[in-house]
């Protein structure tokens, strides 16, 4: 059988490229794997954060405790952490801070917000905190609160 030269275009233009279904499966195929990959890899990044503040909290309970032996005092609720990183205003005490701090710089939790402090504390010797990635008391998840005293409960 003789081709012409116009089925022969024809045919090769039947061949080339892709069908309309052919595109519409891979599209299909790269949603799915899309979905998948979303499900279990979300979950781990909520985890990657909270285990990040808990170990935020840690390295800030240890330059709370080297403040308590140099200063002879945790810092007052309304000093904050912020003294851990600002001299005092008093002389005498001041002589007693360390260069550069008790800590580089204050951390902020993994959600961007400040780390919570209060002393006394209502859960131990002082109480360091962050309200998890809603911002809010309470919640679940990576909502949740994590502190100082939430490590001794896991």
């Amino acid at each position: 059988m003789l081709l012409t030269k116009h089925d022969a275009r024809r045919l090769e233009d039947e061949e080339a490229g892709l069908s309309l279904v052919e595109v519409m499966v891979v599209v299909v195929i790269i949603g799915l794997l899309a979905t998948i990959i979303t499900i279990n890899v979300l979950p781990m990044l909520g985890q990657a954060n909270s285990s990040t503040a808990q170990t935020q909290i840690s390295q800030l309970e240890q330059a709370l405790e080297t403040y308590r032996l140099r200063m002879g005092r945790y810092p007052s609720t309304d000093e904050g952490l912020e003294a851990l990183v600002t001299p005092p205003a008093d002389a005498r005490l001041a002589t007693r801070f360390p260069e550069g701090g008790f800590i580089n710089n204050l951390p902020t939790d993994p959600w961007g917000n400040d780390f919570l402090y209060l002393y006394p504390g209502e859960h131990g010797r002082f109480d360091v905190w962050t309200l998890g990635a809603d911002g809010r008391e309470g919640g679940e998840g990576e909502d949740a609160d994590i502190g100082n005293w939430t490590a001794e409960q896991d």
